[in-house]
């Protein structure tokens, strides 16, 4: 088992920045990758970044140049740091962690084992 709590959120103007931290217990040891995703209300949950063991890390199209994916192995902690907010960046943002490597892909939902209760981002024009 592994357990992901969020923190870092809040409320920002636009053009400001937030870090978002995930701290991750448990089973890290055997962490695969870990991903963000956000949710706006009445949308769907959206894949927005993740980073896998090997280093790699992979971006959505909305956020790339602007949002940057870290980790922290020692600390068991990924962090998101997101500049260049913009009002469409509001949403609640997860952290999700996947203990192995499967077909689905990593841009969805299904592709994670576990995830974090959420941390609401809100960007103010």
């Amino acid at each position: 088992q592994v357990q992901l709590v969020e923190s870092g959120g809040g409320m920002v103007q636009a053009g400001g920045s937030l870090r978002l931290s995930c701290a991750a217990s448990g089973r890290t040891f055997s962490l695969y990758a870990l991903g963000w995703f956000r949710q706006a209300p009445g949308k769907e949950r959206e894949f927005t970044a993740i980073s896998w063991s090997s280093g790699v890390t992979y971006y959505a199209d909305s956020v790339k140049g602007r949002f940057t994916i870290s980790r922290d192995n020692a600390e068991n902690t990924v962090y998101l740091q997101m500049n260049s907010l913009k009002p469409e960046d509001t949403a609640v943002y997860y952290c999700a962690a996947t203990l192995r490597r499967t077909g689905i892909p990593h841009s969805e939902p299904a592709y994670y084992d576990y995830w974090g209760p959420g941390t609401q981002v809100t960007v103010s024009s």
